[in-house]
């Protein structure tokens, strides 16, 4: 199974209740709607906002800014922590299926080839409607910034900055062969080094963020001690208490940054309470999504699961091209409607990139396998 993948669907619902499900079968359903919950949240952290750098720092202790903040620092920034453990937990038993050669010729097919085709498709769209004068975006500069757009090979990208954290885990995927046959001492190494490349970060061609490596291999040791299991099924008040600590912390330190920029937001400190609130907001969410997988709820999410891996590669280039659109109606941040357009900008996507699978598997079912990495289009 592939980080990101399609899991099983869970049969009808019986009255009120699904009928008695295994543990695997409750937890793939659980790693199903955290995928969901997390791609989801990843696009309230890219959201259309209508303005530019300076013009949102003015506005980010508004009431506006203020919500924009919590739905990102509060809810979205879990996502990728949740999505790099997951990756982590799903992939002994992959290597062990597959064996090292296939599986990493698997994953150039389901991350690293979807990952330069949608920066392609970038390029053309959004810094095309650029050039012909629709929208403002970036454009090519030079043969080198097409390159790096394309590869992520020195730097994030400018148009799909989501994109990198496929570029990341395609490094890690390729580390996985011998990360599997470490002993959990020589996992605890790497954490550790990743968890120095957050505090103190270092420019370096390997990671962009060593962040996503840190938690992979998080995931990795959940796998073997048997942990994702137990940690979902913690009593949810526990689960929460330390993700309101974080997120109460994370405030007062925003609020009080206000007024003491230089000596409240130190950076290593920031990079450390940064790195806890995203820790105990995927340890959160994975409890919300482990309840979740045996509710009622579990079969719409899971229904529109296959396609968030195609909605994580497009969003970005749907909020660059409808985004100025759909903001003539609702103004950007600061405007009375503002506020309606942010909280359904991940149900707007949603829609599209349903819309987008679906018109793709009927019309073209190998574009629809190669731009979902191989989760669409299937027959």
């Amino acid at each position: 199974m592939t980080p990101l993948s399609a899991t099983a669907m869970p049969g009808k619902p019986v009255g009120r209740t699904f009928p008695p499900i295994s543990n695997e079968a409750h937890l793939s359903r659980a790693i199903g709607v955290a995928r969901v919950l997390c791609i989801m949240g990843i696009v309230y952290v890219h959201a259309w906002t209508g303005r530019n750098g300076a013009d949102l720092n003015a506005l980010s202790h508004t009431p506006q800014g203020m919500l924009r903040w919590a739905l990102v620092e509060l809810l979205g920034r879990s996502s990728v922590p949740l999505l790099s453990m997951v990756s982590g937990w799903l992939v002994g038993p992959s290597l062990l299926r597959r064996g090292g050669r296939v599986f990493l010729a698997d994953k150039a097919r389901s991350i690293l080839a979807p990952m330069v085709l949608w920066n392609a498709l970038a390029i053309i769209l959004v810094s095309g409607a650029a050039r012909a004068g629709f929208i403002y975006a970036p454009q090519p500069t030079s043969p080198g910034w097409v390159i790096d757009e394309l590869l992520c090979l020195t730097r994030p990208d400018d148009i799909n900055v989501q994109i990198p954290f496929l570029r990341d885990l395609f490094v890690c995927m390729m580390a996985a062969p011998l990360l599997n046959r470490c002993p959990d001492k020589g996992l605890w190494f790497v954490i550790a080094v990743a968890l120095a490349g957050v505090m103190v970060p270092v420019a370096g061609p390997v990671l962009q963020r060593p962040s996503i490596l840190m938690f992979f291999v998080i995931g990795m040791l959940a796998r073997r001690h048997d942990l994702a299991a137990w940690m979902g099924a913690r009593p949810l008040r526990l689960m929460a208490m330390p993700y309101a600590v974080m997120a109460a912390l994370k405030i007062w330190l925003e609020v009080r940054d206000a007024g003491e920029p230089s000596m409240v937001m130190a950076g290593v400190i920031m990079a450390g309470v940064d790195l806890a609130m995203r820790g105990v907001t995927a340890l959160f969410f994975w409890s919300l999504a482990w309840r979740l997988a045996k509710s009622r709820l579990a079969a719409p999410l899971l229904r529109v699961e296959p396609y968030m891996f195609l909605m994580f590669c497009a969003h970005l280039i749907m909020i660059w091209l409808a985004g100025p659109a759909i903001g003539l109606v609702s103004g950007p941040i600061g405007a009375p409607l503002y506020p309606l357009f942010l909280l359904l900008q991940p149900l707007l996507v949603l829609g599209a990139s349903l819309l987008l699978g679906r018109g793709l598997i009927r019309m073209a079912p190998g574009a629809a396998r190669v731009l979902s990495g191989g989760r669409l289009g299937r027959g």
